[in-house]
């Protein structure tokens, strides 16, 4: 299958673009590297550099590659920012977004794998959470996301596109090429490596008085090889059928505590903390439900433990700091 992976040189988008090649899929990658990195990007995929708002090149990108599907990664994803600059998340994630189905559209191809996002259900009202839980975005970010799901929807009833809205809860990890690289960082894995690596002077705490057994927030993991593996299966529905799936590892989860000493572990180094007061907004415990997707695609995390999601990226980032 010829797939379009918009956002492919992005830290998820760069492993899915892995993942496709695996399956032996032929893999065009459009990305304007604003956040991705060129060289995250299989030496194997077609690269090319622009925006989704460029309808012609949209349409030549389509019609020269004879695309017959495409997995949507390329969106704009920090909370606090979208909060601030709104604006900027509905013109890329809402406005670029349709540009895409448009010329999906014009191009007769009826097939989409959407990135989403937990975000979607803003504060959850119980755990672990599930597809048809309230949606209740509580920022622009989550709000722009499922603004596109609502399209995805409406183009479905007008125009036969099919569907899979995968919402993410936390990845991490790395595959052997590609790992997290964002500037500036903002996700807990990654940040607490920094500090193990001398990179940065502590990993925060942002609260340590939740209702939770250490105190620190709860949140699911899931690694990044898993979650790109979800992209291929969700693929295969898109002939029958629209779907919309949690992708976690589910459990009891993991607190923030946890994940400090377990990277302590793994790098064989006593990692600084600094106690700091919460964050608005953070809910005590945040877990996927992915049963839908195991029932119904057979899907199953391979790499669920905490200590080999972490050793991934400690591994990677040792990897990447030797050819600096």
């Amino acid at each position: 299958m010829n797939i379009l992976v918009t956002g492919g040189a992005g830290y998820i988008g760069s492993v899915v673009v892995e993942e496709c090649l695996k399956k032996g899929h032929t893999t065009i990658v459009l990305d304007n590297l604003v956040k991705g990195h060129r060289n995250s990007v299989h030496t194997e995929a077609h690269f090319v550099e622009g925006e989704l708002l460029d309808g012609p090149l949209l349409k030549k990108i389509f019609r020269e590659n004879k695309i017959e599907a495409v997995i949507h990664m390329a969106a704009y994803s920090l909370v606090g920012e979208s909060v601030l600059d709104p604006a900027k998340y509905y013109e890329n994630n809402v406005v670029g977004g349709l540009s895409l189905l448009d010329a999906m559209q014009n191009s007769d191809v009826k097939k989409i794998v959407f990135s989403s996002t937990a975000a979607v259900y803003g504060e959850p009202e119980k755990q672990p959470v599930e597809e048809t839980d309230r949606l209740a975005p509580t920022n622009p970010y989550g709000e722009t996301k499922l603004a596109f799901e609502h399209a995805l929807g409406w183009y479905e009833n007008a125009y036969g596109l099919r569907y899979a809205s995968l919402r993410y809860f936390n990845a991490a990890g790395a595959s052997a090429k590609c790992g997290e690289l964002h500037d500036p960082e903002t996700h807990l894995i990654p940040l607490v490596l920094q500090a193990a690596a001398g990179k940065i002077p502590a990993i925060d705490i942002f609260g340590e008085d939740y209702p939770t057994r250490d105190g620190t927030c709860v949140r699911d993991y899931i690694h990044v090889v898993d979650l790109a593996r979800a992209h291929i299966l969700a693929l295969q529905i898109l002939g029958e059928r629209s779907a919309v799936y949690n992708l976690g590892c589910g459990g009891e989860g993991y607190t923030v505590n946890e994940v400090v000493s377990t990277a302590c572990e793994v790098t064989g180094t006593e990692i600084p903390k600094r106690i700091s007061a919460r964050r608005p907004g953070d809910p005590a415990v945040l877990i996927a439900g992915s049963d839908k997707i195991k029932n119904e695609l057979g899907w199953e995390p391979e790499f669920q433990d905490l200590r080999v999601i972490i050793q991934s990226a400690w591994d990677w980032m040792n990897f990447e700091s030797e050819f600096k």
